[in-house]
């Protein structure tokens, strides 16, 4: 299938799922594109999708970016995960440890150049994963974001070249957590304790009561997003 083939196969999917359940759109989407994984980060949103392919694809591979600055919360929500479901998540890793970093760039590139850690620790690893694959799942939701408001729930991903799903991209937070409710999902700790959004732990604050739910990521900066996502 060349590009204009993939460009209107999306098109059509997308105004056809618009309005369909997530489910329904990842048993296309698994259907469509075999060669299929799923981005998780254990946030709410991702654990919901785990959830969701292991009752529909459980052979589906589920990947992770190990930034080597997770949160402990983190990594214990990814074995938790990992023992319920029986899944061996792929750890998709830096080319460079954080000594190599620090050594190359300086200590705490995080606050130097934000853009730059999140380049090394997850747009290259990102890019050269996704580069296995002919699609992707992810679980963004436009109401997380400004940047995130126009995502399809099946689109073209021109910046990794393959075809993104988004089938959670209509949801509220509250349709996030009605679903962690009803299927006693297993949630990353740090929900519970005023983290709505969760990335690497230098990166990443409690947010107030008030506040949007993203101001706890790169706070002090005008940095919104890592770069994973246009």
């Amino acid at each position: 299938m060349n590009l204009l083939e993939k460009e209107a196969l999306v098109q059509e999917a997308a105004e056809r799922f618009e309005n369909e359940s997530p489910e329904a759109i990842i048993r296309w989407a698994v259907e469509q594109f075999p060669n299929i994984t799923f981005a998780c980060s254990f946030g709410a949103e991702d654990v919901v999708l785990v959830d969701m392919l292991q009752k529909i694809s459980p052979k589906t591979d589920i990947f992770y970016l190990d930034t080597d600055f997770h949160f402990t919360e983190t990594y214990e929500a990814r074995d938790k995960l990992a023992a319920h479901y029986g899944l061996d998540f792929v750890r998709v890793a830096p080319l460079l440890t954080p000594e190599e970093q620090a050594a190359k760039h300086g200590d705490e590139l995080w606050k130097s150049s934000p853009n730059e850690c999140c380049n090394i620790r997850k747009v290259e690893p990102l890019t050269r994963i996704l580069g296995k694959y002919d699609a992707w799942i992810t679980g963004i939701r436009r109401d997380q974001a400004p940047t995130r408001a126009n995502a399809k729930k099946v689109e073209y991903d021109y910046k990794f070249g393959l075809v993104k799903f988004n089938p959670i991209a209509s949801w509220t937070s509250e349709d996030v957590w009605q679903y962690i409710r009803e299927n006693n999902v297993i949630y990353n700790a740090l929900h519970d304790n005023n983290y709505p959004s969760i990335g690497c732990h230098y990166c990443t604050r409690q947010v107030m009561p008030g506040e949007d739910p993203r101001a706890g990521r790169w706070s002090g900066n005008d940095k919104t997003e890592c770069g994973l996502h246009k």
